[in-house]
């Protein structure tokens, strides 16, 4: 499994966590910060899934 899969995964959590935290207390800006983080976490980690399949193929090839 490529690094950036388990950090896209870690990045995502956190931001889950932060929206719902903003959500919660009234804090617009901490909500949108979440929303992000949690964006950036998803490409993160399709980014590694790429990579884990290229080296898939590579692997077979």
């Amino acid at each position: 499994m490529d690094k950036d899969r388990i950090e896209g995964a870690a990045k995502q959590a956190k931001g889950a966590i932060k929206e719902n935290v903003g959500s919660l207390i009234g804090d617009a800006k901490m909500e949108t910060e979440g929303k992000a983080d949690r964006a950036e976490g998803k490409v993160q980690n399709a980014a590694g899934g790429v990579k884990d399949k290229a080296r898939d193929v590579a692997d077979k090839a």
